[in-house]
């Protein structure tokens, strides 16, 4: 997979702002203000609020056909309708059985009693209710049959010929017709985001990953993303880096990274030259002013800093096969004076100890957007940067994967936002915004994860490792006599690069995790090896049969007879509903589950000698599941981002 990172350069000046061309089209224009652009923007979300129900319905007729869940709530809903018509827009409550009364499961009847007893109802409890919801189902080809269990809950058994029929039309259709629909148009997910003439290190591992993630899983669910790289490219280190430049190299616009050598003690020899020599310090202190005074060259010898950083991240990106555009703080300095002075007109910004702040109910410090000595920071970028994100990107969903210490920083930004009246009050509504906080990657000390001599772990280094212990692996397995060095090289890619990518993801993005090459690397047990060996013996089974499994989808049927035929077809038909879990919660955690519970379901099925595939009466059918678990499997890594291996 081919990776790549887009500069997206800033306009020329602070003054081009956008302007309002109708309510879905914004223009440049040098003659508007941010303050008539915020009060478009309030009108905008008033807007939005209205017709957000709209849009829902609107795609809800063409809703995910793979999705059951959705597709039994619309049956649920009509009965509803019927069952407590005095009880308007009553959502149907869907769940899948963890019991063995039913696959699905409707709860609504504990609920419902709960609102309509006393109010002459015909009714006398829950259970009569669960009755009448199951009695009023229409008629459908889905369900086989349906009872009540307990406090009224109804319980649903599919049809296995309806299952059936899903899978072999998704094996015809593809696998993107069972793709969630959320009423989301456009993302923005801001990850990554190292900073410059730093080396990209373990620390930003997470935050690609699941950034990544993210991404890939909205791109599948049809919402347009913008990969936002939000690097950290200005500030008052540039001065100290741009001085050091100089005098290390007066011809500096011959400098490059062979120069330069390691960016990381390039970094750390500037600061102890600045920490140590006053007269260094005020230089640099000086360079920064006229860094952001746009003197040329300085700011020449800032973007030479930029691009030697921009090629060692892209080396990481190259392996991790992620794609980004890059918008860093730069980018959003011209927009900040303006937002800043707008946000004051509306009477949110004061004046404290010096500098100007917003104040935030319920937290104890105040948001500061102008510090004292009258510099920007963190607080005055992201605001700038949200403020562009909803008017001139217009997204309905921007999402931050940054650690868990950033909580309470990005929740500031959110409610002075909410305050200006740029996001609506309601957690539901749209536009909204999300911040995504991940634990720490440990070592196996219990401690942050670093190398033997204290330093922070490279993360190219981190790669080439897992790499190389996949290569050793195959080699080791007698491939290196079977296989060319290509295929040899291709498929250890494939595997140290998923086995780090997916010991990552696996785990609840809150919770810090354990960095262990020897885990991530085994074949047995919840790791990317083991799942990429497990899809590579599905090929092969094909491989075997020696059919061509195109011809097999449209000639053959897929039949679900045997129990453990029928278990995996409908953790097969689940994969819409998980998906859009994943998203909806913006936990990959929950797609590593279900990737990893199919494999175990598959080999439980193929393990089976009652379900022999090759050379039985039923080959056919087998061989069609076979692959629908396959498709599906390959589906779960392409949206974690992994290759998959066709050959072990």
């Amino acid at each position: 997979m081919l990776a790549s990172l887009t500069l997206l350069v800033p306009p020329a000046s602070p003054s081009q702002f956008l302007s309002f061309n109708r309510l879905s089209h914004f223009h440049f224009s040098p003659s508007i203000t941010v303050s008539d652009l915020l009060r478009v923007t309030s009108r905008r979300l008033a807007w939005a609020a209205k017709t957000q129900s709209i849009t829902t319905m609107a795609t809800g007729e063409d809703e995910c056909v793979g999705n059951v869940k959705v597709q039994l709530a619309k049956l649920f809903e009509a009965s509803l309708k019927v069952t407590v018509p005095n009880e308007p827009d009553v959502e149907p409550l869907v769940a899948a059985c963890t019991g063995k009364f039913g696959d699905y499961q409707c709860n609504n009847a504990m609920g419902l009693w709960s609102k309509i007893k006393g109010k002459g109802t015909q009714f006398r409890g829950p259970p009569a209710v669960g009755e009448a919801i199951k009695n009023n189902l229409p008629t459908s080809e889905m369900i086989e049959s349906c009872s009540v269990a307990g406090p009224g809950f109804v319980n649903v058994v599919l049809s296995k010929n309806w299952m059936a029929k899903s899978i072999q039309k998704m094996l015809i259709e593809g696998i993107d017709t069972w793709a969630p629909m959320p009423p989301v148009k456009r993302a923005v997910v801001d990850f990554s985001s190292p900073n410059i003439a730093k080396e990209m290190h373990v620390g930003h591992l997470r935050s690609t990953i699941i950034g990544d993630t993210l991404a890939r899983m909205l791109e599948f669910s049809k919402v347009e993303v913008l990969r936002r790289n939000h690097v950290g490219d200005w500030g008052t280190q540039f001065g100290m880096l741009i001085e050091f430049l100089f005098e290390k190299f007066p011809n500096f616009e011959d400098a490059n990274e062979t120069a330069i050598g390691d960016l990381q003690a390039f970094y750390k020899a500037s600061k102890q030259r600045f920490d140590a020599d006053p007269a260094f310090k005020e230089k640099a202190q000086q360079a920064v002013v006229r860094l952001q005074g746009g003197e040329d060259k300085y700011r020449r010898a800032w973007a030479q800093i930029c691009e030697i950083s921009r090629n060692e991240f892209h080396k990481v990106y190259q392996r991790l096969g992620v794609h980004l555009e890059e918008k860093g703080e730069s980018f959003y300095n011209p927009y900040i004076p303006e937002v800043i002075e707008a946000l004051t007109k509306q009477g949110l910004v004061e004046e404290s100890q010096g500098a100007r702040v917003i104040f935030i109910e319920g937290v104890n410090i105040p948001l500061i957007v102008v510090k004292s000595d009258g510099g920007f920071n963190y607080a005055s970028t992201d605001l700038a940067a949200l403020w562009y994100r909803l008017n001139e990107e217009k997204a309905d969903w921007i999402i931050y994967v940054t650690d868990v210490g950033q909580q309470q920083h990005f929740d500031m930004v959110f409610k002075a936002a909410k305050r200006a009246g740029w996001l609506p009050h309601g957690d539901g509504s749209y536009p909204k915004t999300s911040h995504v906080g991940f634990g720490l990657v440990l070592g196996e000390d219990g401690k942050r994860f670093r190398t033997r001599n204290t330093e922070v772990v490279r993360l190219v280094d981190l790669l080439d490792e897992a790499k190389s212990r996949s290569k050793a692996a195959l080699i080791e397995r007698g491939k290196g006599e079977e296989w060319t060095e290509e295929e040899i090289e291709s498929t250890a890619e494939a595997v140290g690069y998923g086995a780090v990518k997916y010991a990552d993801l696996k785990n609840n993005r809150l919770t810090n995790y354990t960095f262990n090459f020897d885990q991530m690397l085994n074949d047995k047990g919840n790791t990317a090896v083991y799942l990429l060996y497990a899809h590579a013996r599905i090929c092969s089974i094909i491989r075997r049969s020696g059919k061509d499994i195109e011809e097999l989808k449209n000639k053959g049927t897929v039949v679900l007879g045997h129990k453990d035929e029928r278990d995996l077809g409908l953790h097969l038909l689940q994969f819409a509903e998980v998906v859009e879990e994943a998203c909806t919660n913006l936990l990959p955690n929950v797609l590593c589950d279900y990737l990893y519970n199919l494999s175990e379901i598959f080999s439980k099925f193929y393990s089976n000698p009652e379900c022999k595939v090759i050379g039985s009466d039923m080959e056919t059918g087998r061989l069609l599941l076979c692959e629908a678990t396959a498709v599906v499997m390959r589906k779960c890594f392409n949206l974690l981002g992994i290759t998959p291996i066709y050959k072990i």
